[in-house]
């Protein structure tokens, strides 16, 4: 896929086994999950942001893959601020809604866990390439192979849609159709990229089918797919993460179990 993907430098990390990564973001984001206090993620933020210095992004090409999380992030933090529950003083009234010390203290929480979260996600992934997380997910998952080939074909598709889109808008103005409103023209343009990406889906499969890979015969992999030492690693890195985030709350007093 390209869109707006920055070139990944080799790194320890790029090189990990991607069903790894997936099992550290879990375990991240279970534990995040679990409570929702300040402490807890701020710990979890600023371990796995000393995790990113390895993961082989530069600046660009970082804070173009985390860009919509940082608009997002504050976004629901002061959705969280003004509608959350009310508890303790009364900072401000605002008519519409009243800000307390409990609502701006959650949504401070929410901002910084929705980051912590999300910034693993992102930038693990960011350094996985889809053959990669495919092989993983059938050969050290178990995974069926039908369902992870039709995903990974799927998932190269997705770099089409930008030029698609693009041409679909350039032969619309050359028609003399791509002056109209916005909201018309975007959905109009819109419904053509979907007609077109079921006509290419429908084209694949049938290319897919023919070459055999609807077969439920036992598949052989180009490519071994392993765990081992680095493997083993990054599980226990993120796995430390996870408790030291729990741990460090729990010491504070700010652990808050969601389900009690």
């Amino acid at each position: 896929m390209t869109g707006l993907s920055a070139p990944v430098r080799p790194s320890a990390i790029a090189r990990v086994n991607p069903v790894a990564k997936l099992a550290v973001a879990v375990l991240i984001s279970v534990a995040l999950l679990l409570s929702i206090d300040v402490v807890s993620a701020s710990v979890a933020l600023a371990l796995v942001g000393i995790l990113l210095f390895w993961s082989g992004l530069d600046a660009r090409g970082f804070w173009l893959r985390t860009a919509p999380l940082w608009l997002g992030a504050p976004f629901a933090g002061l959705t969280t601020v003004l509608y959350g529950k009310d508890s303790g003083d009364v900072v401000a009234s605002l008519g519409f809604a009243t800000v307390s010390e409990g609502s701006l203290t959650l949504g401070i929480a929410i901002t910084l866990r929705v980051l912590a979260i999300g910034l693993p996600s992102i930038v693990l992934f960011a350094t996985t390439d889809p053959t990669d997380l495919a092989d993983g997910l059938a050969q050290v998952l178990r995974l069926p192979s039908r369902f992870v080939l039709g995903g990974l074909a799927g998932l190269r598709m997705v770099g089409l849609f930008v030029d698609d889109w693009r041409a679909l808008g350039q032969a619309r103005r050359a028609r003399g159709v791509g002056d109209a409103h916005v909201f018309v023209r975007f959905t109009s343009q819109a419904f053509g990229l979907l007609v077109l990406a079921i006509r290419r889906g429908s084209k694949l499969a049938t290319a897919m089918e023919a070459k055999g890979f609807g077969s439920h015969a036992r598949r052989t992999w180009a490519r071994p797919s392993t765990v081992g030492r680095p493997e083993a690693v990054l599980l226990l890195i993120g796995a430390g993460i996870a408790c030291a985030s729990i741990a460090a709350a729990v010491l504070a007093g700010t652990w808050t179990f969601i389900l009690a």
